[in-house]
């Protein structure tokens, strides 16, 4: 079953009050600051700690701070909802209202102070909830819900709202969820149905009822966290907790925004140890979207791209719509884990299939050739004439009889076959009524993914509602997109979970050697000439031309002798970004003549275009290899990043680059590589020789160790061209651009 546990996790506490609320604590102590081992060494903390939500979910008493039973009051129906959920989870409801005597025929409490009780949650129903979260830190309440909206969504003035709020909130000791949410966690759960389930998180509560309404198809759903603003209980936390609960067999997120990227990184890291799969969908690809999501709930929505990494990363599966986020989180809720990752497309028609197979292969699935033997054995049931190699079409009578069973047991049976798809375009009863019953009946005797199909606009059919919706161990769709979406991710998950190490473990904790290097180096406010910058880069063992600086023709002359001709020379000065086009750049030079004159030429242009010089760099040429850009850049939710692609003058044009958000190791930096578009320039074309991927790796990997040491002092690195050079030659840094903070 997905969502067991396994491994040993080590957690701390993200806030000096945790303790108060009872989080869950491995070795290290709650309630106090994060020390040094608990940093990276860029100063981010490398362990959070799961929040104690148990009395959130099934609290023992509930209190209502505005409760109303008068007919039209907003008030009224979510106290009703409020008192029929307590009931159904067995706690104490205590409506509070400073005028009325009951509510609902329920005693009434003039004011929070008067409760009989410490009580486990209170939800505040009032517009300033500011002087309520007082008076609750002084009742000793443990959980807290803010209703209302007008705050960080709204703009500068919400936002200052929300800061009051926080801020009375982390002076309490109790924890928050909201404000700008809705009754999503009080709703009514199904308790009659069985397996994993589904644990939702949502920042609006609307978009979350395609998941919670998979239960009438027979899914069941434990939990939905509808975060709001996250003015204190954030995404993250909730991650965290629903990952640790053995009943959850995935996690479903919308997300508009995340409050904090390391939290988010730090809780999807723990569902990751824990083989516990999330599927999110995150608002924010177009400008469009990030500006309405801010909008909506006053968070960031990041750099998407930067965003998209950090998933990716940590296992994250980032689907586009809500259909495909309650399909693939079904499946993999509820499906074993795969056996082999062969699919075949099993079908009555021959146009299916090969439409079903197109769509497949191009969306990654491994379609394998069904052996010879394989096929013959199939062919003892379908006619010679049909093709039975993959995708299987059996021409629609077979399924009439008993030769439908035997040819899907016999798919089933082949080692190299982990998932059957049976796409079944539209009923035609009562053939269709016996390949279902087929279907069904043999995943029931497999542990091998049985996927179906189910075409049909009309959705009413027995053989779909009765027969599909009532068996656990078929996994059925509406739509061929949205059950190879799930398969893809189903295979992707199982992969990298089987594979994952948590980055964090290894992150660095102290500086290195280079650090102290690196920080004479460093220079406030300013740009590096690319001379200091490759300085920079040397002080991280990274490799760089042979080249010296001058400051006149003869000593140019000079230099040249020393690196050797053909040289490079180039004009040197911090102000100076884009050499190649001012034409401050001189390549291929082979005599003392051509140094002087290009020299001279040099220190012309930048005295005409008034750019301030530190000298000429005259370098080694370097031809032979593949142009790659390295750099670091900062993003406002994760901090550094590390960017690698295809470099040269048009890297700008070319935009082929992935991202890797720090800390990150060598198998993940290597996966930055494949996910290139022109990735296949490293491995050689045109007989170009195989460029030397372990000397790329290294550069990405001690940039990234730059990126963290540096921190924050480091805006902006740029390693462009870093020429990859033949196997077993290393990689060597011709230009670099360094601003400093």
């Amino acid at each position: 079953m997905l969502g067991s546990t396994h491994g040993t996790l080590t957690t701390d506490s993200r806030r000096t009050r945790a303790i108060a609320c009872g989080e869950r604590s491995g070795p290290a102590v709650h309630g106090r600051p994060a020390q040094a081992g608990d940093l990276d060494v860029s100063g981010r903390p490398l362990h959070s700690g799961v929040p104690d939500l148990d009395r959130f979910f099934r609290p023992r008493s509930v209190a209502v701070v505005g409760a109303s039973d008068a007919e039209g009051r907003p008030n009224t129906g979510i106290t009703r909802q409020l008192a029929d959920w307590a009931e159904r989870v067995g706690a104490t409801l205590y409506p509070v209202h400073p005028s009325r005597p009951s509510v609902f025929g329920i005693p009434c409490f003039p004011s929070v102070a008067g409760l009989p009780e410490q009580v486990d949650l209170a939800v505040v129903l009032v517009g300033d909830p500011v002087p309520v979260i007082e008076e609750l830190a002084e009742a000793k309440a443990r959980f807290a819900v803010v209703f209302a909206s007008g705050f960080a969504e709204t703009g500068p003035e919400g936002e200052a709202a929300q800061r009051r709020l926080a801020a009375a909130v982390e002076q309490s000791g109790l924890r928050l969820l909201g404000p700008n949410t809705n009754l999503n966690a009080f709703e009514r759960f199904r308790d009659d149905l069985e397996g994993p389930a589904i644990a939702l998180i949502t920042q609006s509560g609307h978009q979350g009822r395609p998941v919670f309404a998979l239960q009438e198809l027979g899914i069941r759903l434990s939990h939905w966290a509808p975060t709001g603003n996250e003015a204190d209980l954030e995404s993250a936390d909730f991650l965290s907790y629903f990952a640790e609960q053995p009943e959850v067999g995935a996690i479903a997120c919308y997300l508009e925004g995340l409050k904090d990227g390391r939290s988010f990184l730090l809780a999807a890291d723990r569902a990751a140890r824990r083989g516990v799969p999330v599927v999110a969908v995150k608002v924010g690809r177009t400008e469009t979207g990030a500006r309405t999501a801010a909008s909506h709930t006053g968070k960031l929505t990041g750099a998407d791209a930067v965003v998209d990494a950090a998933l990716r990363q940590y296992g994250v599966i980032r689907v586009d719509g809500l259909d495909e986020l309650q399909d693939t989180a079904a499946l993999l809720a509820r499906a074993r884990p795969p056996r082999a990752d062969g699919v075949v497309v099993y079908s009555i028609s021959g146009g299916t299939g090969a439409h079903v197979a197109d769509l497949a292969t191009g969306m990654g699935l491994s379609l394998p050739v069904l052996s010879e033997a394989k096929q013959a054995e199939l062919h003892q049931w379908i006619p010679e004439y049909l093709s039975v190699a993959n995708p299987v079409d059996n021409g629609g009578h077979p399924v009439g009889d008993e030769r439908g069973r035997k040819i899907i047991d016999a798919i089933l049976d082949d080692p190299e076959v982990g998932v059957l798809i049976c796409p079944v375009t539209g009923p035609f009863p009562p053939l269709s009524d016996r390949l279902v019953r087929d279907l069904v009946d043999a995943a029931e005797q497999t542990d091998k993914l049985v996927c179906v199909v189910w075409g049909s606009p009309v959705g009413t059919e027995p053989a779909y509602r009765e027969v599909l919706l009532g068996s656990s161990r078929v996994a059925t769709f509406r739509t061929v997109g949205n059950c190879l979406t799930a398969v893809r991710a189903h295979l992707a998950h199982h992969r990298f979970a089987a594979a994952y190490r948590s980055p964090f473990d290894e992150a660095p904790r102290t500086p290195s050697p280079s650090y102290r290097k690196a920080q004479a180096l460093m220079q406030p406010g300013r740009q590096l000439s690319e001379h200091a910058a490759k300085q920079l880069l040397r002080a991280y063992g990274i490799r760089v031309p042979r080249e010296q600086l001058v400051t006149s023709a003869a000593a140019a002359v000079r230099a040249a002798g020393l690196v050797g001709y053909p040289v490079v020379m180039k004009a040197s000065g911090a102000r100076i970004a884009h050499k190649t086009e001012l034409g401050l750049v001189k390549i291929g030079l082979t005599s003392a003549s051509q140094v002087r004159d290009a020299y001279r030429e040099l220190t012309d242009i930048a005295r005409y275009e008034d750019v301030a010089l530190d000298g000429v760099l005259v370098c080694q040429m370097v031809e032979q290899g593949v142009e790659m850009v390295v750099g670091v850049a900062h993003d406002d939710l994760f901090g550094p990043t590390v960017t690698v692609g295809l470099g040269g003058v048009l890297v700008e044009v070319l935009r082929d680059t992935a991202v890797g958000v720090p800390p990150f190791g060598e198998e993940q930096a290597r996966d930055m590589l494949t996910g290139l578009r022109g990735r296949a320039l490293l491995d050689g074309v045109r007989g170009r020789p195989a460029a030397d991927l372990d000397a790329l790796v290294e550069v990405v990997l001690r940039v990234q160790r730059m990126a963290l040491e540096l921190g924050d002092q480091l805006a902006e690195l740029d390693v462009n061209p870093l020429m990859v050079l033949p196997q077993g030659q290393g990689a060597v840094a011709l230009d670099a651009l360094a601003v400093c903070r």
